[in-house]
């Protein structure tokens, strides 16, 4: 089974060699340096798509061309704009479903890669609607449904990435890191590599799919998920995935906190200029977690893609901050007497900076309640701060860490 499927997988790379390159097999020196390892980044964001989806897909179309001439798919990122451009490539229909909420960005750039080859339709204000309306138009008009992981032609198509790797390297890593959330790239590269090499399988903490999926023996619905790591948020790992996944031990997948990955986003733009989304940094992210491990070995970390809206990039600055410990939140408690303010400043050091001050009640006679946000350049620097403040007679509460609360008041 091993033998037949590394053979289809190379056979699949080696067409797709006539629609785009291999991508990019990169050293990193930075996360080397820093994880005393031979740290290398599969750059799947350097592809036509800056995804990896585009490889299931063509694998999946070019399977069953031309007896099928209308493909459809549900999406509303990578995996949408993989298969419009498989459309152009083959000159074949595509029929894109998106929800109605999807970002104009998504769907511009699905349209720029599908060209006239591609209709986009805007369907229900949740994913469920608008997979049903996709998967109801292929009973009514024959057409074939593209699934953006559950497929074993997907599956092969995603293994590309690991006849690469092998090629690329010469060899096959001691160590690689993949970001989940459907499966299909994890059980393709799992499935091509087998037992050959150690392997971390890193989901957000958010949509624990796969971790679910091995507790329970199958696959199970975690939903609500968290959406923010959107190409690995799928609350359902796919069946024949995890068909390939299922002796995968639960101790070798990693959950990573949504705040957390948006630190690494950060840290790859500003270090290395390198645009990564949610999911392409999860791999990197996760090189924390088994950096005892790793050291003196040959890793590979999979950046997955790097379709990153930079309108978002205020909110991940924020949830990095945050994480990081850099940035704070209080509900703060002040008298309603003059100097009061005053001596609230006095207590900033000359490394907090106040990015937020908003009275929440104005009409308290006694006491005002303030919403205040400091900023510092390091953690450490908190302790003196609010040790002060309870010294100087100050109340507050600390609302960083407090989703339901965060909602409603940053």
């Amino acid at each position: 089974m091993t033998d037949m499927f590394k053979t289809a997988a190379r056979s699949a790379a080696q067409q797709m060699r006539e629609v785009f390159p291999a991508t990019p097999l990169m050293r990193n020196e930075h996360l080397s340096e820093k994880y005393d390892a031979d740290i290398w980044l599969k750059r799947e964001d350097l592809s036509p798509v800056r995804s990896y989806k585009l490889r299931g897909a063509f694998n999946a179309m070019r399977k069953v061309i031309p007896e099928k001439s209308v493909f459809v798919c549900a999406s509303a990122g990578n995996h949408a704009q993989g298969v419009a451009f498989m459309c152009s490539h083959f000159g074949v229909k595509g029929v894109i479903f998106m929800p109605v909420t999807t970002p104009q960005q998504k769907i511009q750039k699905t349209k720029m890669f599908g060209g006239l080859q591609v209709e986009v339709r805007l369907i229900g204000d949740y994913f469920d609607k608008t997979l049903a309306a996709a998967q109801q138009y292929c009973v009514e008009e024959g057409a074939h449904f593209l699934s953006p992981f559950d497929d074993e032609d997907v599956i092969e198509g995603q293994a590309s990435v690991a006849v690469e790797i092998e090629e690329q390297l010469g060899r096959v890593p001691d160590h690689i890191l993949l970001p989940v959330g459907g499966g299909g790239l994890s059980s393709g590269v799992y499935s091509y590599f087998q037992n050959e090499c150690r392997y971390s399988f890193v989901e957000p903490e958010g949509a624990p799919s796969l971790a679910k999926a091995l507790a329970a023996g199958a696959p199970v619905d975690v939903s609500p998920i968290n959406s923010f790591v959107d190409g690995a948020a799928v609350a359902k790992v796919g069946q024949r995935n995890f068909a390939r996944l299922d002796r995968v031990a639960e101790s070798d997948v990693i959950h990573l906190a949504e705040d957390r990955i948006c630190v690494t986003i950060i840290e790859m733009l500003n270090v290395e200029g390198i645009v990564l989304e949610p999911a392409g940094a999860l791999s990197i992210e996760a090189l924390g977690e088994v950096a005892d491990q790793i050291k003196g070995k040959t890793i590979v970390c999979v950046a997955s893609g790097g379709n990153f809206d930079f309108e978002r990039l205020p909110e991940v600055k924020e949830r990095a901050q945050r994480y990081s410990g850099v940035k704070k939140y209080f509900i703060l408690r002040m008298p309603q007497r003059p100097g009061a303010l005053k001596e609230f400043l006095s207590i900033l050091g000359p490394d907090d900076d106040i990015c937020r001050f908003e009275y929440l009640k104005k009409s308290a006679r006694n006491f005002g309640s303030v919403l205040i946000g400091i900023e510092t350049r390091s953690p450490e620097s908190f302790g003196p701060f609010l040790a002060q403040l309870k010294d100087a007679g100050f109340t507050y509460t600390d609302i960083t860490n407090d989703e339901t609360l965060a909602q409603f008041v940053l």
